[in-house]
């Protein structure tokens, strides 16, 4: 049995290195072939304006549907049943959000990234500087979960256990390795391709993704005979909770016999989530600057709705991964093969499942194979959009805007947005080393807060409040992101608990896990109380302007 298990142990590791390495050399292709074509800001920042609705709408299917979505969301279902459909419900309904309030809008309004309209009407360096700290600090949270993705399920996929090396690593320094790869990956496709290679690698990863998931989904089903109640049953009993597993309260929510106060927290904090969840995603920029990519406002409601269906589609499908998980892997397995984050059930599922369907173990190592590298295609092509949309803030907000007051040409901009991306690449592999225990999900959700908080009520207000001016900009954005980020620091994913950053440390004196519920509101608080209280008066005839702009298209770019 030692020898069998070894030799299926050793296929996988080679299959997943064969595919991981055919879908780097791809996309490697990919980027080298549209870095050609890069030759302006334009083509770097905004790929030419050149894709089409559908082009559009399954890219950012592939920014979105992350490491927490494949990963983080089926591992949490997997654990947790009912509650963790909560973050599929929550990142589906956030689209409407986009859809009515911002994405016409803001493809008629902007040039290159979300600071274009926000300092539309306003003056430029205080608010392209905030919207720049803004961009940069939503990015850096969304990118640790993509690469605490990476570094959990590395071990997982190179079988690399307890007392076991790989290469002469043992599993800790594995991940290590695998978080700096990611890194350098992510950092040469926005370097090298810009945002027409990242889009092409973001459309071939949607397409593996929910072929991937498709498969794996219609398997699960077979396993149960197609009846789903049986396999909601199965995933009940196999989980040791019962009926509760297929209830609200097993994870948030939780009310505690004789504990009040901790109860109100615990519904608190499943209303933070969900609050954060829907608001977020029209505050996220790696989002918010696909929409520059189409070459009207026609084009980006077209890519919003492909979206919809195609991220509709796959979060149905992350209902059936997490139940199949729960009912056909052992809980204890899914548990320790992550220490508790349940970030690799979906990988153990395929490799369940590819013993069942395929012959034995050599099936479920190929199958486990095959997830594994739609799983890093996933990670590498969402990490490439955060990076690609901090670089261009920090060069063409930052430096070009604020440094040098917009004297500066197209390429000086854009070489500074590739060295931004070699030190947010860097910056991003140090923290996620330090997150590893964090479920990705969970991370992600948190990234959610700090977008709805800092910039969500700058982008709103802007665009539809007259009297909204420089100060109340500011103060939105730094107001709404520094009490997100402070409450985040002082909550118990910092500190006070085994899962936190620091669990030797104790000062999580705030008690929600997520800040959304406070922060969220705190942003659109600050936003009202700066215009009110300053001296600065709003431009009457910008904000016309800007109006019919964001209405009509008139004068977009």
């Amino acid at each position: 049995m030692n020898i069998l298990a070894d030799t299926t142990a050793s296929t996988s590791r080679t299959w997943t290195i064969a595919l991981f390495l055919v879908f780097v050399a791809a996309t490697l292709v990919i980027t080298v072939w549209a870095g050609r074509r890069t030759r302006g800001a334009s083509d770097f920042y905004a790929g030419g304006r050149s894709f089409s609705g559908f082009q559009n709408g399954m890219a950012i299917g592939g920014d979105y549907m992350s490491a927490a979505s494949f990963l983080g969301i089926a591992g949490i279902i997997a654990l947790n049943g009912y509650d963790g459909f909560l973050y599929s419900i929550g990142f589906l309904v956030a689209w409407l959000v986009a859809l009515l309030l911002v994405a016409e809008l803001l493809r008629n309004s902007g040039k290159y990234t979300m600071a274009d309209v926000l300092a539309f009407r306003m003056r430029q360096r205080p608010v392209r500087t905030a919207a720049a700290v803004s961009t940069v600090t939503v990015s850096v949270f969304y990118l640790l979960a993509q690469m605490v993705g990476a570094g959990a399920l590395v071990a997982l996929l190179l079988n690399i256990k307890e007392g076991q090396e790989f290469l002469g690593m043992d599993a800790d320094t594995a991940k290590i390795m695998t978080v700096v790869l990611v890194g350098i990956l992510m950092i040469t496709y926005v370097v090298v391709g810009g945002m027409k290679g990242t889009t092409y690698v973001q459309i071939v990863k949607a397409v593996l993704l929910i072929i991937g998931a498709g498969v794996m989904t219609v398997l699960v089903f077979a396993a149960f005979k197609y009846n789903f109640s049986d396999l909601l049953s199965d995933a009940a009993g196999d989980s040791t909770k019962g009926e509760s597993f297929l209830e609200p309260g097993l994870k948030y929510g939780v009310e505690v016999a004789g504990d009040s106060w901790q109860t109100t927290v615990n519904k608190l904090d499943l209303l933070s989530l969900g609050l954060a969840l829907v608001l977020g995603t029209a505050g996220l920029p790696h989002i918010l600057i696909r929409f520059y990519t189409v070459p009207n406002a026609k084009s980006a409601r077209k890519s919003v709705l492909w979206a919809i269906g195609i991220i509709g589609a796959f979060y149905l499908m992350t209902l059936a991964l997490g139940f199949g998980a729960a009912a056909l892997v052992s809980r204890d397995e899914i548990f320790n093969a992550d220490k508790g984050a349940g970030n690799v059930a979906a990988p153990l599922l395929a490799r369940e499942l590819g013993e069942k369907f395929f012959g034995g173990d050599f099936g479920g190592a190929i199958l486990l194979a095959v997830i594994a590298a739609v799983a890093f295609a996933t990670i590498l092509a969402v990490v490439a959009g955060l990076t690609l949309a901090s670089s261009s803030s920090l060069a063409h907000d930052l430096y070009a805007n604020v440094f040098k007051k917009g004297k500066t040409s197209e390429r000086e901009e854009v070489v500074v947005a590739r060295w931004s991306a070699l030190g947010i690449g860097l910056f991003s592999i140090v923290l996620a080393i330090f997150a590893q225990r964090l479920n990705v999900a969970f991370l992600v959700g948190l990234a959610f807060a700090v977008a709805a908080s800092g910039n969500l009520p700058a982008i709103l207000y802007s665009l539809f409040w007259r009297r909204f001016n420089t100060s109340g900009a500011v103060w939105a954005i730094y107001g709404g992101l520094g009490s997100a980020v402070l409450l985040v620091v002082f909550s118990p994913v910092t500190s006070g608990t085994t899962n936190s950053l620091f669990p030797g440390a104790a000062f999580d004196w705030f008690p929600l896990t997520n800040p959304g519920l406070v922060s969220i509101p705190l942003g659109f608080l600050f936003g009202w109380l700066g215009t009110i209280i300053s001296k600065d008066k709003a431009d009457p005839g910008k904000y016309a302007e800007l109006e019919v702009r964001s209405l009509t298209g008139a004068g977009a770019h």
